[in-house]
């Protein structure tokens, strides 16, 4: 899982195992180390209508309604985007970039746009 933000904008980018392990349990969280510190971030799923998020004692939190992720994890839909207060909020499925990258994307989704 990947988090990139920019000003009010947060979006989470789901590999395929990703989102397989977030449909399954519901839950899914990485972090990151700053030194003696850490930012977690996480995704959960609950019986909700829209996204939301909350940050608290170093952890981002964004919730998607259940209804969405089982879209998200059984169909080709791509993610959902919502804006809870002044923050817009996107979880999304991540591709293959189609520029020569270092990172590992094996686990990615194939860019459809590279068979153009």
């Amino acid at each position: 899982m990947k988090i990139r933000i920019k000003g009010n904008f947060v979006r989470y980018r789901l590999t395929k195992t990703d989102v397989d392990l977030f449909y399954k349990n519901q839950y899914l969280q990485d972090s990151t180390n700053f030194g003696n510190r850490q930012l977690i971030y996480r995704l959960e799923a609950a019986e909700q209508d829209s996204l939301t998020a909350l940050f608290a004692d170093n952890i981002i939190t964004v919730t998607i309604p259940v209804i969405k992720l089982a879209e998200l994890a059984q169909t080709d839909r791509v993610g959902f985007d919502g804006k809870d207060g002044e923050l817009y909020l996107l979880i999304e499925k991540d591709f293959q970039c189609l520029d020569d990258v270092i990172e590992d994307q094996s686990d990615n989704y194939p860019n459809p746009l590279a068979a153009k």
